[in-house]
C-alpha cells in the first residue's frame, strides 16, 4: 500500500512540473486518474473510450514525464532545496555560519 501512496505522490509532483509540456489528453487522463482519483473505468465511461486506452495514455504520459526528469532534473532539485531547507529550519537556533552555508548550497542548485 505504502508503494502505491509514494508512486502516486511521485507522478503528482511530477506532474507539478512536467504536466504543462503534455498534450491536452494526456493532461486529462492524469488529472482524471491522479487527482481526481477516477478509476481507469470510470475515466474510460466518462470519456467514452476503452478502458485500455486510459491505460495506455496514462503510461505513455508518465513514460514522458519521466524522459524530461531525466533530462532536467527539476524534480531532483526541488527535493534537494526542501531537504537543505528542512535543515535550515531544525538547525535554526544553531550557529549562522552552518546556516549560511545551507543557504549558500541553496543558491547553487
Amino acid at each position: 500500500m505504502e508503494d502505491l501512496l509514494e508512486k502516486k505522490e511521485h507522478v503528482i509532483l511530477l506532474m507539478d512540473c512536467y504536466k504543462e509540456m503534455l498534450t491536452d489528453k494526456q493532461k486529462e487522463y492524469l488529472e482524471l486518474y491522479y487527482e481526481e482519483d477516477l478509476s481507469l473505468s470510470e475515466i474510460a465511461d466518462d470519456l467514452g473510450v476503452s478502458r485500455n486506452a486510459v491505460y495506455d495514455n496514462l503510461r505513455r504520459a508518465l513514460k514522458s514525464m519521466e524522459r524530461y526528469e531525466e533530462k532536467l532534473q527539476l524534480l531532483e532539485k526541488h527535493k534537494e532545496r526542501m531537504a537543505l531547507i528542512d535543515k535550515i529550519e531544525q538547525e535554526s537556533t544553531k550557529d549562522c555560519d552552518e546556516i549560511e552555508e545551507y543557504l549558500e548550497m541553496l543558491r547553487r542548485i
